[in-house]
């Protein structure tokens, strides 16, 4: 029964003030609604040719592949505007120039399989593909494909050419590294993770335990003919011999060490010739780009840079006039960074995965190491964005930043990667506010109707002494 002790003027203002509050819960919500709506209408994850926006000017081709919920890769002509476009694949990872051929790419990318096949009993699973397209008349080719059983951690993220015939593979799927002749698809040569590192570490074992994510084969100087790879899950950058195995004093990283690295993407090696042995990788978890120089037997951090806005890099090249091109992820761009730590060279882009720079050789080979350019680390940058909102203040992106600040960098990463691509730090703040406002109001309609039933809430007295 309703609360008949208190007078009616004191149960009308109750009412009112109810009534009140409960306009305020529905405009919050409302608005918060309106907020992640509006990124919604304006997402590029479906995007079509005509909504790719143009790139800056630069005095060569650049290529970006996305490996978000909608897969694409884009070239870019040296006067910004878009020469290839194409998102037939599900996904697409690493993309490198074809050797005389500078038009030419070839690139790994996943589909995602919903109907049953040979190696597929219980879909979705993968077909992994590495394609080679011809960017001026759009004519693609398939050179290898396989079937994989699953869908998740399914992928080819990498494969480098080693010569006509035979390219090196990063089979994320059975965690190895393999040489493949692509003309007769017979494997050469294969190297598994598990014969060195134990199953008890890395990832979730057999579901996502290594992550391959990356191979490289060196052409050059002391490594001339072994391997990189990136095992992001172990936070190593490895070494393969093909007679001997893993190259154990080379590791780069070491699992857990999150200061050195964590959870890295395509490290690039820079060979003696042009100032190494080096590597640049994208440290993703740690929201930055560095690079290690090899010094008597050691590995060196030799240079690192990030900015207010990175947040999940996923690639970087060095270039050979000295900048170096990044692909950051979750910060939803493409960048080109001077020596002077200053980004010259931008386009936007979502959930990009990799970026090459055309005619400048494959992950621009004749980019220098940052200790023979002389490269001065740069860690912290003040934003360039404006700030909006009340009293210059954008409450949504402040929250959002809050949000950030609070929850683990690779859980929030793991958010932005499972949330809809559209979704950022305000979207989240968005929804996070309108969740807050639904518990308060439910909590505060509950009080009220148990206040209404005469429930009276007072805190407990404690007195001193006695039971």
């Amino acid at each position: 029964m309703p609360d008949r002790s208190r007078p009616p003027l004191a149960r009308a203002r109750s009412i009112l003030t109810r009534n009140r509050l409960r306009v305020v819960f529905v405009a919050v919500i409302l608005l918060s609604a309106a907020v992640v709506a509006s990124a919604a209408s304006n997402d590029l994850s479906t995007a079509t040719e005509d909504d790719v926006p143009e790139a800056p000017s630069t005095e060569n081709h650049t290529v970006v592949t996305e490996s978000g919920r909608a897969g694409t890769i884009t070239a870019y002509e040296p006067d910004g505007e878009v020469l290839y476009y194409n998102n037939t694949r599900t996904k697409y990872f690493d993309v490198d120039p074809v050797e005389g051929d500078p038009l030419t790419v070839e690139y790994t990318a996943t589909d995602t399989i919903h109907s049953e096949g040979p190696t597929c009993s219980e879909p979705p699973c993968a077909r992994n593909v590495i394609e080679r397209a011809n960017l001026s008349t759009g004519e693609v080719e398939v050179l290898y494909e396989r079937y994989d059983y699953k869908e998740t951690a399914g992928e080819w993220h990498d494969a480098d050419r080693i010569n006509e015939t035979h390219v090196v593979v990063a089979d994320i799927v059975a965690d190895q590294v393999f040489i493949v002749n692509t003309e007769t698809e017979v494997v050469e040569w294969l190297w598994d993770a598990q014969s060195d590192y134990p199953v008890e570490g890395g990832g979730p074992y057999p579901e996502d335990w290594a992550h391959i994510n990356d191979v490289e084969y060196i052409e050059e100087g002391e490594m001339e003919g072994r391997i990189m790879a990136s095992l992001r899950n172990q936070d190593q950058v490895v070494f393969l011999d093909r007679e001997e195995g893993l190259v154990d004093d080379w590791t780069l990283g070491a699992e857990d060490e999150y200061d050195i690295q964590y959870e890295q993407h395509n490290p690039d090696y820079i060979p003696e010739s042009e100032g190494g042995p080096a590597v640049v990788v994208a440290d993703s978890e740690n929201g930055r780009v560095q690079e290690f120089q090899r010094e008597d037997g050691e590995w060196t951090r030799s240079w690192e840079w990030a900015d207010d806005r990175i947040q999940w890099p996923r690639d970087a090249d060095r270039l050979p006039n000295g900048n170096t091109l990044i692909t950051d992820t979750h910060g939803n761009r493409v960048m080109e960074v001077n020596a002077s730590g200053d980004v010259v060279w931008q386009v936007e882009s979502t959930l990009p995965y990799e970026a090459e720079r055309l005619e400048t050789g494959a992950e621009s080979e004749g980019g220098q190491s940052a200790a023979e350019l002389g490269l001065e680390s740069r860690t912290t940058a003040e934003s360039d964005d404006e700030s909006s909102g009340l009293f210059g203040v954008d409450p949504l992106g402040f929250l959002g930043g809050l949000l950030e600040s609070i929850l683990p960098h690779r859980i929030y990463n793991g958010l932005l990667f499972a949330s809809p691509v559209w979704m950022g730090a305000s979207e989240f703040a968005a929804v996070g506010i309108a969740l807050l406002t639904g518990l308060l109001w439910a909590g505060l309609e509950i009080r009220w109707q148990l206040r209404d039933a005469g429930v009276r809430f007072r805190l407990p007295v404690y007195r001193q002494g006695g039971d």
